[in-house]
């Protein structure tokens, strides 16, 4: 299959995921991108990168290849790859090889939000150690000390209440998952019953 038919193919998959391909409106959608990646950018995110994880967090697969995000974003090729190479080191993408092919796919997970602020915890951790280090440099009566040693006790606070906050999203989402099948199951959609997916 040549790589312009593939491309087609994998759009047309992309689509289907999401059910009746007709009402989606591809201006909204790509207003939508837009929009998320321009809080992104405010967020601090590189724009090129904030518009393409936006681009694959938009599509129902959440996975799409260089040449579809270039042609979503009408973007240059390199401009995708150093977007993807970004995203990939801070881990809000992942690159896997397309079956049968030697093209990348990049893939956003449902998990998404979950797993960056798990990682999150992991550099809160390394953080504090650096800190106190500062503490312990600069005095613990100083200014600069003091002022330090109250942001190691507020990413100590930080880290408690962030494992409680993961734990209760893992048994929410587990039960909205549990939900949507057993809807799913008896053929209701969750906007039949006035819920959001």
């Amino acid at each position: 299959m040549s790589e312009q038919a593939q491309q087609s193919a994998d759009r047309t998959d992309d689509t289907r995921q999401g059910g009746d391909d007709a009402a989606r409106d591809d201006a909204a959608v790509s207003q939508f991108v837009e929009r998320f990646a321009s809080q992104l950018v405010e967020a601090g995110m590189q724009r090129m990168s904030a518009r393409v994880f936006a681009c694959l967090l938009a599509s129902d697969s959440g996975v799409l290849t260089s040449a579809e995000l270039g042609e979503r974003l009408q973007v240059s090729p390199a401009a995708v790859s150093g977007a993807i190479r970004y995203l990939s080191q801070v881990d809000m993408v992942s690159r896997e090889r397309e079956p049968g092919s030697r093209r990348d796919r990049y893939r956003v997970h449902s998990d998404q939000w979950y797993e960056a602020l798990a990682r999150r915890d992991n550099a809160l951790t390394r953080w504090e150690g650096t800190l106190r280090e500062g503490v312990d440099s600069l005095g613990e009566d100083s200014p600069a000390g003091r002022r330090i040693a109250e942001t190691v006790i507020f990413f100590e606070f930080l880290q408690k209440e962030l494992a409680g906050l993961l734990q209760r999203w893992r048994e929410h989402r587990d039960q909205l998952r549990a939900d949507l099948e057993s809807a799913d199951r008896q053929g209701v959609s969750p906007g039949d019953r006035g819920e959001t997916p």
